[in-house]
């Protein structure tokens, strides 16, 4: 394959910016088009960042609240929304500048522009004064990632109705709050309204919160929401809402018993998943297919039915992250400049909750769907001498490894901080490391990192801090 002598990437968001960057750096010559000005997509302006500000606000709350059990009484916290969100805003815009002036640096062409495609070898932009440009296209990479995704039949541009997007812009702390979806996104931003303040109810359509996720890992957050939510309804379906003077009032069916209900809210949250953003584009003009699911058809290495067309990230297929989104993109510009690189299938995941939870590899749910012989070893965070320093003891690590050989499978981890810890696992499985390789690495004390060594020295029954019988076998 010869490398592009120019590159236009449309979409400006975590695949985009870093594809974009990195093809400059190999000296392609880049056109960035995205129809917001900021770079930075929707995981840095209406995602990833912004959630995870208010997470980090939310977290302190609880902090200043279970400081009594260690003696520090603190006054009732004082809520200054408006301090609150300009801190948030100001987050994502200095990244923005920065990403902006990382742009400038590299000479990358940025456009701001709405694009729709004229043909396969060209696309018509749209400026934001209605002023509209061709640009023709040598090769191109799609990259305009996904969309809040509200069911059929719901109400749509409600004031009282909001997506995850207007969550994020904090506009109210609502007295009450339905949560539609149990997912990720649904019970991070529940979360967050939780504690500053809103009376929260969840509800999810199947038997259990953040489905696929391993039960046990489940346990500590579970916990913890049955303490800060007001209500979780599992099993519960929304067949209606309808306006109200105070709100919306919404009717429930519950898909085990039949028994319906309905109750008041003040705001609603739809946080049922997200969808490929492919609006406008026309994809039918470049002779583009789409999949089932509404995503871009590409084959391994990310090439359309247009050789020279190409798309990573949310757009082009499951999952839905962002660093999966970033490593694809970044793949796919190496081998269009002609190095190898290939995306690697050892992808963390983190559910940014209070305790978070997080995992890459096999987990211990579809290794019992597979039928696959994994041998478990957990290391619960009671037994941590620095998650009981934390007062945070209510966390578990563990690791999925091959009975015969010990390689790893597989990591899971709840409790807090949980984020930060996989990526030593994502290490040690793209490695191909053993439990024993991780039984080899120091880890210093007191760290819940040791929870990783731990959690393989269990492999052979030989932890210090947990005593186990030792297998013979």
């Amino acid at each position: 394959m010869t490398p592009p002598t120019s590159l236009t990437i449309l979409g400006a968001g975590p695949a985009g910016y870093p594809a974009a960057f990195l093809a400059a750096d190999l000296g392609v010559s880049v056109t960035l088009i995205e129809s917001d000005n900021p770079l930075g997509g929707t995981c840095l302006h209406r995602g990833c960042i912004p959630s995870k500000s208010l997470l980090h606000a939310a977290r302190l709350l609880t902090d200043a609240r279970d400081a009594s059990a260690l003696g520090l009484d603190f006054p009732p916290p004082v809520i200054r929304l408006d301090a609150l969100r300009a801190w948030k805003d100001s987050v994502t815009t200095r990244m923005a500048q920065g990403l902006a002036q990382l742009a400038k640096a590299r000479a990358v062409r940025v456009i701001t522009a709405r694009a729709a495609f004229a043909s396969p070898t060209q696309l018509q932009l749209t400026a934001p004064d209605g002023t509209t440009t061709p640009h023709d296209i040598d090769t191109l990479l799609l990259a305009t990632g996904s969309a809040p995704s509200p069911p059929p039949g719901f109400p749509t541009e409600h004031p009282h109705l909001w997506d995850s997007t207007t969550a994020l812009e904090l506009p109210e702390i609502p007295d009450t709050l339905l949560v539609i979806g149990g997912g990720y996104i649904g019970l991070e931003l529940g979360s967050v309204y939780a504690a500053l303040g809103s009376r929260v109810t969840v509800v999810e359509m199947t038997g259990g919160l953040l489905p696929g996720v391993d039960r046990d890992l489940m346990v500590p957050l579970a916990k913890r929401l049955r303490e800060s939510i007001h209500a979780i309804q599992l099993h519960t379906r929304v067949v209606d809402i309808t306006d109200d003077p105070a709100g919306l009032r919404v009717t429930f069916d519950n898909t085990r018993t039949g028994e319906t209900s309905d109750a008041l809210f003040a705001k609603v949250l739809v946080a049922t998943g997200r969808r490929p953003y492919t609006d406008g584009l026309a994809l039918d003009r470049a002779g583009l297919a789409t999949t089932d699911h509404g995503f871009i058809a590409v084959d391994a290495n990310g090439r359309t039915a247009q050789p020279h067309i190409h798309a990573a990230g949310d757009v082009a297929g499951q999952p839905l992250l962002a660093h999966k989104a970033t490593h694809e993109a970044r793949a796919l510009v190496a081998r269009l400049a002609g190095r190898p690189a290939s995306m690697s299938p050892h992808i963390p995941a983190v559910v940014f909750t209070d305790p978070e939870i997080a995992w890459v590899g096999l987990t211990e749910t579809q290794a019992r769907a597979q039928q696959r012989d994994v041998r478990v070893s957990k290391f619960p965070w009671a037994a941590s001498g620095r998650a009981s320093t934390l007062n945070r003891a209510d966390g578990s690590t563990k690791i999925l490894a091959d009975p015969g050989t010990g390689k790893l499978l597989g990591v899971g981890l709840a409790g807090a901080g949980a984020g930060d810890l996989i990526s030593e696992a994502a290490l040690a499985l793209e490695m191909g490391a053993t439990a024993a390789d991780l039984t080899r690495t120091i880890h210093p004390p007191p760290t819940l990192a040791e929870t990783l060594g731990e959690a393989a020295e269990l492999h052979a029954g030989l932890c210090a801090h947990l005593y186990r019988p030792r297998r013979t076998t």
